[in-house]
């Protein structure tokens, strides 16, 4: 029976063999390479990256920029030295040009909006901040009715500087509740999702909720966003159109490589291919 079992005749070894099999055709390659250890499923996306960086890593070898005996790391790891030689081997094949001023001129007709400088507004505001043991719905009401006061008061604004001054928890509140000009990346997100994007000017007719409290929001005044001009931005585009040419110029060279190569266990799509980060 001991002999019959270790040549496998009963079956016990012939599934673990199967077993055996299965995981190792499980795995992904890129020329026989393994992309992750036997049993384990990276997610696409990052086999993908690993597949591409691993096309990336043996093409250094071959141009002699790596030596021979690097190898990566099952857990998708490179070396300091197979990191390297990646970016020296991009800085060879990928020949990409500076992009003309007419580009430029292009994009930045098509991207009016491009480098704008954004929306800003004159606020003022009194707060009621929302602490622990404070009853909200007292001061819900507290709030509601300093609202509906300020937005019938006609004085011109000095009567809201006197309620910031005796009601709001904001050290605003000692220079009459004014946080000066405003970008919506000065605030928080709810807060600016709340102020910007309109054209109302004076007392807000609700209150503002932010993660700070409620608010009574005056607007005294608002600059729209200011586009600029192509010269002041010409470099930012450039930037844009050569990174842009970069990425395609990797892709196109990441497409040749997958071609010529043995892909087991993964789909390489060139327009898909993800960047080697």
């Amino acid at each position: 029976m001991t002999s019959t079992c270790g040549t496998h005749a009963c079956g016990c070894g012939s599934a673990s063999a199967s077993d055996s099999a299965s995981d190792q055709a499980e795995v992904a390659r890129i020329n026989g390479v393994a992309l992750h250890a036997a049993g384990a499923q990276p997610p696409g996306d990052m086999l993908r990256q690993r597949a591409c960086t691993e096309l990336l890593r043996q093409q250094a070898q071959r141009q002699g920029l790596l030596a021979e005996d690097d190898a990566p790391g099952l857990d998708g790891a490179t070396s300091a030295a197979a990191a390297q030689a990646i970016e020296r081997l991009l800085e060879q094949a990928l020949q990409v040009p500076e992009p003309s001023e007419a580009a430029c001129r292009r994009y930045h007709a098509a991207h009016p909006g491009f480098g704008s400088q954004g929306e800003r507004a004159h606020l003022r505001h009194v707060l009621f901040a929302v602490t622990p043991g404070v009853d909200v719905s007292l001061l819900r009401q507290r709030a509601e009715r300093l609202l509906l006061e300020l937005r019938c008061a006609d004085d011109g604004g000095p009567r809201f500087a006197e309620a910031a001054g005796e009601w709001s928890n904001c050290p605003s509140g000692a220079q009459g509740g004014d946080l000066g000009w405003l970008t919506p990346e000065d605030c928080a997100p709810e807060f600016a999702r709340e102020v910007f994007g309109s054209q109302e000017v004076g007392v807000l007719a609700r209150l503002v909720h932010s993660r700070f409290g409620l608010h009574v929001v005056q607007v005294c005044a608002r600059k729209p966003a200011q586009p600029q001009a192509f010269d002041q931005v010409q470099a930012s585009i450039a930037l844009v159109l050569r990174q842009q040419a970069w990425v395609n110029a990797l892709r196109q060279y990441l497409q040749l490589l997958a071609g010529s190569a043995e892909v087991e266990g993964v789909q390489l799509d060139a327009a898909d291919s993800p960047l080697v980060q």
